[in-house]
């Protein structure tokens, strides 16, 4: 690991300005994003788009088999370590309404988590890196990656090679996501878990059909259900420890034809989310166990599956605090603010940091004249990102690497 940041480091004093030059052209390529959004692993516009944009630039490039991925291998003027910055592409089924002028021109999908501003901030980071090759002792992998919305497209990369396409595994690894609910500007990480893992929870009870006037004639798979609800929070309050928490959510109940009619099935859907892999194990035994003896209670039967989604994002013990560090000394002190809680959500760069020591840190993009707490938040259809934070993750990508490879 690289040496604390020092805020008089001269390579850093300009790294801001330099990134505020380019924001016209970060503007403009978020922009064209934005308005052509597609979603999932298969993205030929935005690839297209980012080859363009990287085009002049001192890069070997490449393109996913799996995926529209594009990686770019920046080579400094001398050798030494390997960096790995990432933005993700893909966009969410949501039909914007913000009234933007540059609003999404394709019905039903919206970049509502911000993937456009991490494409076009990492892509002017390339540039402004481009620029300063004599300062890098090393490599910079440049990772755009299509699927994060529950797709898996950075595991996708990682089995087609991506830590050794520039010839030697990164040491450190960086990741910028982008938030409406945070001050426009601050940016946040913290050390260890920074997000959850996330699980799909399916479970089918079945019973025994038959009318509603005589449920006694029946075995009602709806009781069962409706206990299991109640059942599985009473099992996380009761079972999984306040230190190492877990959240279970069943969001979609479905059973049944009609009002006179009492079902044979009835199905459960939720989430799992822990924070720490031995949690996540548990809940998943608890959550069968539970399910599974409530139905049986009622005389019926239950079917658990779960299926696995992405794992902890666990930041590095010091490249997690040392990302904050390096944000003030980049952005200035009000800048920057050490995250004290985790968030419950996922992301799939929880693949790459179980490979390579980095973080995810986050990015204030809070719309001017709008207090934090209520700006609409990431995945809503009204989201809207102050473009102007992207100037500072510009400056957080090319510093990171900076401090890095000096």
């Amino acid at each position: 690991m690289s040496a604390p940041v020092h805020p008089a480091d001269a390579r850093l004093a300009g790294v801001l300005d330099q990134a505020r030059d380019l924001q016209p052209r970060t503007v403009a390529l978020r922009r064209r994003i934005h308005r052509h959004p597609e979603q999932g692993l298969r993205l030929p516009t935005t690839q297209a788009a980012v080859l363009g944009e990287l085009a002049d630039l001192p890069l070997s490039t490449h393109t996913g088999e799996s995926t529209t991925s594009v990686v770019g291998v920046l080579e400094g003027a001398k050798p030494g370590r390997t960096v790995l910055l990432r933005a993700d592409m893909d966009a969410l089924p949501l039909t914007e309404d913000t009234g933007l002028e540059f609003a999404s021109a394709t019905p039903g999908t919206m970049h509502a988590c911000g993937h456009d501003t991490h494409v076009a901030m990492l892509a002017s980071a390339a540039r402004l890196l481009s620029a300063r090759r004599e300062d890098l002792a090393g490599k910079v992998v440049f990772m755009f990656q299509p699927g994060e919305e529950g797709h898996h497209g950075a595991k996708f990369m990682l089995d087609e090679g991506l830590l050794d396409i520039a010839g030697a595994r990164p040491d450190r690894a960086l990741a910028i996501h982008i938030t409406s609910t945070l001050a426009s500007g601050m940016f946040q990480s913290r050390p260890g878990p920074i997000m959850a893992s996330s699980d799909i929870l399916n479970v089918t009870v079945t019973g025994r059909g038959g009318h509603a006037s005589a449920p006694h004639d029946a075995l009602d798979p709806v009781p069962a259900a409706a206990a299991m609800v109640g059942a599985l929070q009473t099992m996380i309050t009761r079972r999984i420890s306040v230190f190492d928490p877990a959240v279970v959510t069943i969001a979609h109940i479905k059973a049944g034809t009609t009002s006179n009619i009492i079902p044979e099935v009835a199905h459960l859907q939720g989430t799992i989310r822990a924070l720490s892999e031995s949690t996540r194990v548990l809940v998943h035994e608890e959550a069968r166990r539970v399910c599974e003896h409530v139905a049986a209670a009622h005389g019926c039967t239950a079917e658990v599956e779960v299926i696995l989604g992405y794992g902890v994002t666990v930041n590095d013990e010091v490249v997690g605090p040392g990302v904050v560090d390096l944000a003030a000394a980049v952005l200035g002190p009000a800048h920057a603010a050490p995250m004290q809680d985790p968030l419950m959500g996922a992301e799939d760069w929880s693949y790459v940091l179980q490979e390579v020591p980095g973080a995810m840190a986050f990015l204030g993009a809070c719309p001017p004249g709008t207090p934090v707490h209520e700006a609409a938040a990431n995945h809503s259809n009204r989201v809207i990102f102050d473009e102007a934070a992207m100037a500072h993750g510009v400056a957080m990508y090319a510093g990171f690497a900076l401090d890095a490879l000096r």
